[in-house]
């Protein structure tokens, strides 16, 4: 596949802040139960990841927000066979929905990849507080081992590459509660990929990936040289942010999104967080007829130089910042709640940077925000809408 690039013109060439109302859980639930959730024969092409020799449907399904058994039923019935869950999701309750779905099914009908974090620098008890972690896991999914498990959420090549990081992993593996290892990001830095390739110990990488990236060219020259490794390569974020526009008011073509990012054959697998039986069935319809029409390569390219929701995580925001905040992860936890409109992860993703003074973020600055952000954020207005979640009681949120 060739390398794409984000803006219009080039895209033509290779394809040829919010109310905080929207925090609030509404009244009544999403998409209710549908009628028919019996079985149906997908045609979904399969795709092998990496040296695991794992066949996988390019659509599998992330779990993170699903808190609905019943979406994880009609997934697994429609023919999705690998289910992405992590240790702190729902503060432990997605892994043990999971378990709970699971433990009358074959084993070889499904794969589960877990993943956990970890503080850096380690601390000095890191080898048997990671192995804890690992296997509440597996308590909570009733499992003896998980096909895959990744180091979750890494942020610098040194996390990836870490003597007692990938020691503890190769005993994970070796203890039998893991099949095959692997890390997560969201860091969009190709230098994680090469580290991880050059680590020699991680058979799977999952990262951010879509048609917004303004590294794309590099990102993609380095999953090749993974694959040629032997390294799968798994797809998230591939909606950017699940919304068109900075306040989260009009969806995303999420077809489209899954489309363009099955066109690279090095993506194995895709892990959408569908939710309730509307966007499943759109994951599904894009999974059975998965090329990339004219149609959808031009509402994609309108989209590339628009501002939306998806940080590109550069880090030079951070370093612009007076305060050297960690602006990205507060990006990412706006785009939880106003896009994906899912406030309770963005409330844990903002409790787990241990802010100083949450609610003074930014008061130093008094209007004169310095930061001038490559996606076009205005950093302070979005800063100033997402940290008031932090106030708000957990049972009311989303």
């Amino acid at each position: 596949m060739k390398n794409k690039s984000v803006n219009r013109r080039d895209f033509f060439r290779l394809s040829a802040a919010a109310g905080a109302g929207a925090m609030i859980a509404p009244a009544s639930a999403a998409s209710a139960l549908r009628t028919t959730t019996e079985s149906k024969a997908n045609d979904f092409p399969i795709r092998t990841l990496g040296r695991t020799g794992m066949k996988l449907p390019i659509l599998s399904m992330g779990v993170m927000r699903a808190d609905n058994p019943n979406v994880v039923r009609a997934a697994y019935n429609s023919g999705i066979t690998h289910f992405d869950t992590a240790h702190g999701y729902q503060n432990g309750r997605n892994e043990e929905m999971l378990g709970n779905f699971f433990k009358d099914k074959p084993r070889n009908s499904f794969s589960i990849a877990t993943k956990g974090k970890f503080q850096y620098p380690l601390k000095d008890s890191f080898e048997q507080d990671y192995t804890a972690l690992l296997d509440l896991s597996l308590k909570r999914l009733q499992m003896d081992y998980v096909e895959l498990f990744f180091t979750h959420a890494l942020e610098k090549p040194e996390e990836v590459t870490g003597e007692r990081i990938i020691n503890c992993l190769k005993k994970f593996k070796a203890d039998g509660k893991v099949k095959y290892l692997g890390f997560s990001t969201h860091a969009l830095k190709p230098e994680l990929i090469h580290a991880g390739i050059d680590a020699g110990v991680y058979d799977v990488i999952l990262l951010s990936y879509n048609f917004k990236l303004k590294n794309l060219k590099e990102t993609e020259e380095a999953i090749a040289r993974g694959v040629k490794a032997g390294v799968g390569f798994i797809a998230m974020k591939t909606m950017t942010g699940a919304v068109e526009d900075t306040e989260g008011k009009k969806k995303i073509n999420a077809q489209a999104c899954l489309k363009w990012a099955w066109e690279n054959e090095n993506i194995a697998t895709i892990i959408p967080g569908f939710t309730n039986f509307d966007e499943l069935d759109e994951c599904l319809a894009a999974a059975n007829n998965p090329a990339l029409s004219a149609s959808e390569k031009d509402y994609l390219a309108m989209l590339c130089d628009k501002e939306m929701l998806f940080c590109q995580r550069c880090g030079k925001c951070s370093e612009e910042c007076a305060e050297h905040l960690p602006v990205s992860e507060l990006m990412r936890a706006y785009m939880y709640a106003y896009g994906y409109k899912y406030a309770s992860l963005s409330k844990e993703t903002l409790l787990e940077l241990n802010l100083p003074d949450a609610k003074n973020l930014c008061r130093s600055c008094a209007g004169n925000c310095k930061v001038k952000c490559s996606s076009g954020f205005d950093v302070a207005a979005k800063i100033a809408a997402i940290t008031p979640i932090l106030e708000v009681p957990d049972m009311l949120l989303t």
